[in-house]
C-alpha cells in the first residue's frame, strides 16, 4: 500500500514544521500532533499510512506511544518511524522492540527519511 498520509508527532514546533515542509514537498499529506497522546487519538481517528514519532515529548513517551500503537487492534497494520535525537544503539533496539518499523536519529537527512518512507510503501 502506498504511503500517501503522515502523522508527524513531535513537540518541537521546529521539527515538526521542518518535517510537514519536507513530506509535503514531496507529495505527502500530513497531519501533527504534539503529544504522544494526541498522537494515539488522531492515529485511531484518521488512521495516517505512517507515523513519524518522536521520543522524548511531555507525558507520554514515543517508546511508550509506538507500543501503544503497534499492540492496538485499530492502529497495529499502521507503520511508525522513530524519529528521534536519542542516537544510542540501544535506543534504537529498544525503539523497534516497541513495534517500530524503522528508527531516524535527528537531525533528520531528508534523503535518508524519503528512502526509509517509500521501503515501507
Amino acid at each position: 500500500m502506498p504511503i500517501k498520509n503522515v502523522l508527524v508527532v513531535d513537540d518541537s514546533p521546529t521539527d515538526r514544521q521542518f518535517l510537514t515542509d519536507l513530506l509535503a514537498k514531496n507529495g505527502y499529506k500530513v497531519t501533527t500532533a504534539e503529544s504522544a497522546e494526541e498522537a494515539i487519538t488522531k492515529a485511531k481517528s484518521l488512521r495516517p499510512d505512517l507515523v513519524l514519532m518522536d521520543v522524548v515529548m511531555p507525558g507520554q513517551n514515543g517508546f511508550q506511544a509506538t507500543r501503544a500503537l503497534t499492540k492496538d487492534e485499530a492502529t497495529k497494520h499502521i507503520p511508525v518511524i522513530i524519529c528521534t535525537t536519542k542516537g544510542q544503539d540501544t535506543d534504537k533496539a529498544w525503539g523497534l522492540k516497541q513495534g517500530a518499523k524503522d528508527y531516524i536519529v535527528k537531525p533528520v537527512v531528508a534523503a535518508d527519511l524519503l528512502k526509509k518512507i517509500q521501503a515501507l510503501g
